[in-house]
């Protein structure tokens, strides 16, 4: 069972290790997805081996609220939910550019806990689960040759019979890949920037808000310790506009819409610059890369907007793992694993994230979100329908 803190803990590092060892399976990048999957695999007596390039614990870009749909699987993972006493959150407020709103229940509902909490929670478990944990380890490179993989990460070499692919939304492999989503020309559905804070102030426990501004949005919840997460998505050509300067893009864009004008003027900044990221893509993606399974972010994203990006990374480690575990004890082919893969995250995914992509093209415009609000206060049965169509079922 995971302690529950965050502080420092014993990992080792890529020094340690001997270039040329064999595993079962490697996954590169330990985040949600891939975390969660190698605690799986290393607890079915796989040998693992997790790289990822950062340490723990670690803030990440992210909404930080997941729907309870994941609540059972975590718990089964070893994260003590109910004891952490987080904030549940059932109710849902959004608000257009102008500050006109919208409010309702969300029927399932989640729950708020931070990156910086969760991912060095399951790292943890990774270890206890006896798989090998590798933080500031970049992969360089993974080759797929002679029915195995060849790894290789800080000038060392490691052989799998699988790879787990799980490092978010944009790495120096999908660039080296030259995959489809890092060439597509600019559109509604790429290059955008995200900004991530936590805050102290009373924002209510039991709701999230996404808070609507001239080409982006911000969402806000609480997580745990009475901190609060604020994190919004823009273009980065509004960015650009504003002198590639936060500041500015927060005082003359943000912070338009009077909401999150009240925010910013009322909240403690808890750190003294926020975590970014840039040139985020939610266009389509493959799940399965020159035999790589694909996790999490990497294997194609939800907006923001429509939450529950936590819970399909989670989900996917899930249905991967499960797969991975028959393909390695000889049940399933590999063509059998990765066909059975991507249909299993077509079924679980592929109508949230087309319905994500839809409304993400109308978010962030003045009247088209006016538009859409006023109809989902006018009309439940949309306002039902957006809502079901971007969760999943527990698993």
């Amino acid at each position: 069972m995971a302690s529950g803190g965050t502080g420092p803990f014993v990992i080792l590092y890529a020094c340690t290790m001997s270039s040329g060892d064999k595993y079962d399976v490697v996954v590169v990048g330990g985040g949600l997805a891939g975390l969660s999957a190698a605690i799986i695999l290393a607890r079915a007596q796989f040998k693992v081996l997790v790289l990822e390039k950062e340490s723990y614990p670690k803030h990440k870009v992210c909404g930080e609220y997941i729907s309870m749909e994941s609540k059972p699987f975590l718990q089964s993972l070893g994260i003590p939910i109910d004891e952490l006493q987080l904030p549940v959150i059932s109710k849902l407020q959004v608000t257009d550019t102008r500050g006109n709103v919208l409010n309702t229940d969300l029927p399932q509902g989640g729950f708020g806990i931070s990156r910086y909490k969760l991912d060095a929670m399951l790292a943890e478990l990774v270890q206890e689960a006896g798989a090998t944990l590798l933080t500031k380890t970049r992969a360089d490179n993974v080759q797929w040759e002679n029915d195995h993989f060849i790894v290789t990460a800080r000038g060392q070499t490691f052989t799998a019979r699988l790879v787990c692919g799980s490092w978010g939304k944009r790495s120096n492999i999908d660039v080296k890949w030259h995959r489809p989503f890092i060439t597509e020309k600019i559109s509604a559905l790429n290059n955008y920037v995200a900004v991530k804070y936590h805050i102290m102030y009373p924002w209510p426990g039991d709701a999230v808000g996404l808070h609507n501004f001239e080409d982006g949005y911000c969402g806000i919840s609480q997580v745990e310790d009475g901190k609060t997460c604020l994190c919004y998505l823009t273009t980065a050509a509004t960015l650009h506009k504003c002198g590639n300067d936060l500041k500015r893009l927060e005082q003359d864009v943000v912070m338009k819409n009077p909401w999150m004008y009240e925010i910013f003027r009322k909240a403690e900044f808890l750190y003294e610059s926020p975590v970014t990221i840039s040139q985020i893509s939610f266009e389509q993606k493959a799940q399965v890369e020159d035999h790589v399974l694909l996790l999490g972010d990497a294997a194609g994203m939800i907006t923001p907007l429509c939450g529950n990006g936590m819970s399909m990374a989670l989900r996917a480690a899930s249905i991967a793992a499960t797969l991975a575990t028959d393909f390695l004890q000889g049940n399933i082919s590999r063509s059998e694993m990765e066909k059975s893969y991507v249909a299993g995250w077509k079924s679980a995914f592929s109508k949230r994230v087309t319905l994500g992509r839809f409304v993400q093209r109308n978010f962030g415009k003045g009247l088209a979100t006016a538009l859409l609000i006023k109809t989902v206060n006018a009309l439940p049965f949309v306002r039902k329908a957006l809502i079901n169509g971007t969760s999943g079922h527990v698993f």
